[in-house]
């Protein structure tokens, strides 16, 4: 099954190419940084606790969850009446019921710039519109979605929480913000704006604690020095590479690799 939504980071791509192997396990899938959801949706596991610290992300799964059939119906509405004018006012729209939040935060999703998500300081959404069209897709399959998340919790909380349930049996994936734009040239700088080094901290702490507790932890993150170094005593990564295609600018698309830890 593949996500509805798009998410910068994104993981389709290490599944579609097999350098992503998961390891057996008979407990639950934790994943504390959901985004996309593309290793959830890939696994379908019978049990699942799903977080991520975007209020307005986890509320659209749970409608998907409890209601797609009318988020469905208004994604229909959203694709007769896209254009550049309808992409803006919707964006300055405050939708109230779960459904119609769940819809536009869809709509905007795939017809934004590249599938990006940017708030600005008072947490509107400010992403221009991008070039494509297409609201509803001939793939798309909300009721398997659906049903798949009924066994799932989500929530809206910091990545700590979520890794506090992790016991023997669970497998606990995770994906943690960063850029692998500038892992050699400024990484803890350049990424100390979406998840800092105290975060990078707190994050092995909490991947050793799960660890001991008996979980096993396959874990993504930039092939940077400080990295390999954070998690030497847990094992060395698989360094894996892939295309970036995120920046606006070609020029600044290209190769980049990230490092792969299963623990």
């Amino acid at each position: 099954m593949k996500p509805f939504i798009k998410w910068a980071g994104g993981k389709r791509w290490i599944l579609k190419n097999g350098k992503l192997k998961l390891p057996h396990f008979e407990g639950r899938y934790i994943e504390p940084f959901l985004g996309g959801g593309a290793v959830f949706f890939h696994l379908a596991p019978k049990q699942a606790i799903l977080s991520d610290f975007n209020f307005k992300l986890i509320e659209t799964y749970k409608a998907v969850k409890e209601d797609w059939v009318s988020i469905v119906a208004e994604l229909k509405k959203h694709q007769e009446l896209h254009c550049k004018e309808y992409y803006y006012e919707q964006r300055a729209e405050m939708e109230t019921s779960p459904h119609k939040k769940a819809a536009q935060f869809l709509y905007l999703n795939r017809t934004c710039f590249n599938g990006l998500y940017r708030e600005n300081l008072k947490g509107i959404f400010n992403v221009p519109i991008g070039t494509k069209t297409k609201v509803l897709l001939p793939d798309d399959d909300f009721e398997s979605a659906s049903k798949l998340l009924r066994n799932a919790s989500l929530d809206t909380c910091d990545f700590e929480q979520t890794l506090q349930e992790a016991k023997v049996g669970d497998l606990v994936f995770l994906d943690p913000p960063y850029t692998t734009a500038h892992n050699m040239n400024g990484f803890i700088k350049y990424n100390s704006k979406i998840f800092s080094w105290d975060d990078q901290l707190r994050l092995h702490r909490c991947v050793l604690a799960a660890k001991q507790r008996g979980a096993r932890i396959v874990l993504t993150n930039a092939n940077h020095e400080s990295i390999h170094e954070l998690y030497q005593d847990m094992g060395e990564p698989k360094i894996i590479s892939r295309s970036s295609l995120i920046s606006g600018n070609s020029i600044n698309r290209g190769s980049t690799s990230e490092a792969l830890f299963c623990f």
